[in-house]
Formats: C-alpha cells, sequence, structure tokens
C-alpha cells in the first residue's frame, strides 16, 4: 500500500498536521528573536565540498541552448554565509536540500533543512539555540518523552555537554588526543592500533577519518542523548569541516552536534572566515572524493572571495524532518514526508 492510498494517507495525516504546527511554531520563535527568514536557490554551481556527501547534477541551458553543469545543493550554508558577507546578521532558512546516494530510516534523498545564523556571537549562543528549538518541538506536539529505537530523552532535561574527546575516552577507552598532532592532524597508526585494542575491527585503507567515523558510530552515537539531550562538542580540527579552531586548544574545533535517544539531530559551528584555510580543506576533503569515489566538485569561488566580508558568525543546520519523527513519535522519515520520496 503506498502513501497515496486514502487509507494510508489518512493514518498519516496528524503526523503532517503536526509537522505543519512545529514549523509555524519555530518561524514565531525565530522572527521573536529579529531572525530573517531567507530562500536560498537551491541550483548551485558548487554543491558544497564534502568528501562523502554526493549531490544531484544537472545541465543549466542558456537560450541558445549551450549547457554548463550545475548541482542541486546538499545545504544552503554556502548561500547562508554569503547573505552574511552582504550584510545580513540573523537569518534562517526551511530549505529543500538534496544528497544521492542516502536512504533509509533517517535519510532520504529530498529532505528539509533548517539552517539559522547569528553574527557577532559565539557559538554557545546558537547551542541553545538547537535546545530551544527542541523543546519548542516537544510543547507544541505535547510529546513528555522522546523515543526511538528503544531509546528515550526527556527533551526538556538538562542537556549534559560532552566534549568528543571525553565521549571516545569514556564510550569506547580511546584517548583521541593522544592520536592528534599539536595542530589537529591525525596520526593514522596511534589512531588504528587505539582502535584495534578497543576490539574494533579496522582496514587497511581506513584513513585516520574513516576510523574516527567508524568508532563514533559504533562505541558513541547509540549512547547519546539517552535520558537528557547531549550536545558534542570540540571535534578534532581535522574533522572541523566550516568551524574554526577553538582559541584555548589548536587540536579542537568549533563544532557541535546535539543527540537525541542515539540520533544525530544538528550541526553547528563557530563559522570559519579564513579563506585560504577554508580553501586547503576543501581541496584537502576533494582529494579524498576522488581518492575513494572518482570524482570531484568545483569549488565556490564567490563563497571564497566572500569570505573575506563575512563578520564573526555562528550557525547550525538542523534536521527538520527528524525533529519531527522525535517529536510525534513516528517510526522513519518516511512518515513526518508529505509525499516521501521515490
Amino acid at each position: 500500500m503506498t502513501w497515496l492510498d486514502k487509507t494510508r494517507h489518512a493514518d498519516r495525516r496528524p503526523v503532517l498536521i503536526e509537522r505543519g504546527r512545529i514549523k509555524r511554531a519555530l518561524r514565531d520563535w525565530f522572527e521573536g528573536r529579529g531572525f530573517t527568514e531567507v530562500e536560498c536557490g537551491a541550483l548551485v554551481a558548487s554543491p558544497g565540498n564534502e568528501a562523502h556527501l554526493h549531490a544531484f547534477e544537472t545541465k543549466l541551458r542558456t537560450t541558445a541552448g549551450e549547457g554548463r553543469k550545475v548541482y542541486l545543493h546538499t545545504s544552503p550554508e554556502l548561500a547562508c554565509k554569503k547573505l552574511l558577507a552582504a550584510g545580513e546578521t540573523k537569518i534562517f532558512d526551511f530549505a529543500r536540500v538534496f544528497r544521492n546516494r542516502e536512504r533509509g530510516p533517517l535519510h532520504v534523498p529530498e529532505f528539509t533543512m533548517l539552517e539559522w545564523y547569528r553574527t557577532n556571537e559565539p557559538y554557545e549562543s546558537v547551542m541553545a539555540d538547537t535546545l530551544n528549538i527542541l523543546q519548542i518541538a516537544a510543547e507544541t506536539t505535547g510529546i513528555a518523552r522522546m523515543s526511538f529505537k528503544g531509546r528515550e530523552c526527556d527533551p526538556r532535561g538538562d542537556a549534559e555537554r560532552l566534549s568528543v574527546a571525553d565521549a571516545f575516552s569514556r564510550h569506547a577507552g580511546i584517548d583521541l588526543l593522544a592520536t592528534l598532532s599539536d595542530r589537529g592532524k591525525g596520526n593514522r597508526e596511534s589512531f588504528a592500533k587505539a582502535a584495534n585494542r578497543a576490539n574494533l575491527e579496522i582496514a587497511d585503507s581506513d584513513t585516520w577519518a574513516d576510523i574516527f567515523s567508524k568508532i563514533l558510530v559504533a562505541r558513541v552515537e547509540p549512547n547519546l542523548g539517552i535520558g537528557a539531550p547531549t550536545i558534542l562538542f570540540e571535534y578534532p580540527r581535522c574533522e572541523a569541516a566550516l568551524a574554526r579552531a577553538t582559541p584555548h586548544d589548536p587540536r579542537a574545533a568549533e563544532r557541535f552536534e546535539l543527540y537525541v535517544c542515539g540520533v544525530e539531530l544538528s550541526n553547528g559551528f563557530g563559522e570559519l572566515t579564513d579563506a585560504n584555510e577554508q580553501r586547503r580543506r576543501f581541496e584537502a576533503e576533494m582529494e579524498e572524493k576522488q581518492r575513494v569515489y572518482g570524482e570531484r566538485y568545483p569549488l565556490d569561488e564567490d563563497f571564497l572571495s566572500a569570505l573575506a566580508h563575512m563578520p564573526p558568525a555562528s550557525g547550525v543546520a538542523l534536521g527538520f524532518d527528524r525533529l519531527v519523527i522525535l517529536a510525534t513519535a513516528a517510526r522513519t522519515i518516511d512518515d513526518v514526508l508529505w509525499t516521501p520520496a521515490p
């Protein structure tokens, strides 16, 4: 039975109505705090430069029929930061985003990303925003405890703030910082030995980043956001993405994620504004993408130029569909989409 069957749709409709109520409540919250809602275009010259994110590509044609390759964005992040460089100060976007090669209970190729940015504010400010958003969703639906695959969480509970290094020590018995240089570069061999001692299977081809991801998924994430939300913060600098280094430890970056019931709900940064460092990171990611998948995406030169004009800022990308799952006790992401992906 497909989603368009009348009986099936009637069963799904109450959750879909709650989805709209949550969105309206969050819009009211942002606008009440002086944010401006923006609508970033989905067609872009570069879909972003993360090695393991896969974009949909298409061809943009002129009226004369001449074509050039463009992409559907995997996030509105680069466009939002261009708007900050142009003078916006507090913005949010309920963006439709597209990621290929993704399908599962929490993943679909087209979904809604709620992103927001604050200029001249520390990333602790957007951490607090994230917890407020979680509570607003719970208040809107009236849910007392969120649950997913047998794990429960009180969305109103005092959030645990846990550094990535402490999480690896607690849940995997691994000294993560000992595998990093004093500038945050990963030592693959020492990390592999530590992972083997923790009874994790590591392949010879696994990079430092691969090992990090395996440990995070297998040992750390299932234990986060149980009982109360968890903010996992200070990622290793080599996993910084678009985040700046912390001022007190060059091995770590101002990156955090919110976990609820073992589900990663959001990813936030104290934003990097050094164009040279950002270019270096993008190029390294594309080298890895070429090595693993045999392809690479162009860099967004307009974005890199805009960084020179972008003020200090902090921002978050939150999986809105996942938030709805948790706030409505839905089982999978398909249950909270008006028209599930094919």
